[in-house]
């Protein structure tokens, strides 16, 4: 698959917001010194839970995308762009490749 037609698929753009926010919960995770089970009591929810999100398979409801953020003391920042400035915007970024460790952990489009 050509860069610009996976650039203009749903699957790349959903695994970019998820891994997006598993940086964010690893980032508030060591900042705050928490293991997973710390996680899910402080996000009041399950430690199934945690690991459905640090393992990168889940699809979030924009509700639950924006409670997660505000427990991380952070805000998601939602932008709209036309697709072709994104597609030159994000063609001329370097290509970053996924070990195989977070290869087999997604199940959706390669993230860069």
């Amino acid at each position: 698959m050509k860069r610009s037609e996976l650039l203009k698929s749903e699957g790349y753009w959903i695994a970019k917001i998820q891994t997006d926010l598993y940086r964010e919960l690893r980032s508030f995770m060591e900042k705050n010194h928490m293991n997973s089970a710390q996680l899910a009591k402080y996000l009041n929810c399950s430690k199934g839970y945690v690991s459905q999100l640090l393992n990168g398979n889940f699809d979030h409801k924009i509700s639950k995308l924006v409670k997660l953020s505000l427990a991380m003391g952070k805000v998601p920042v939602l932008e709209y762009k036309e697709l072709s400035s994104s597609l030159h915007d994000e063609e001329s970024q370097p290509v970053l490749r996924t070990t195989k460790a977070c290869s087999t952990r997604r199940k959706t489009a390669p993230v860069i």
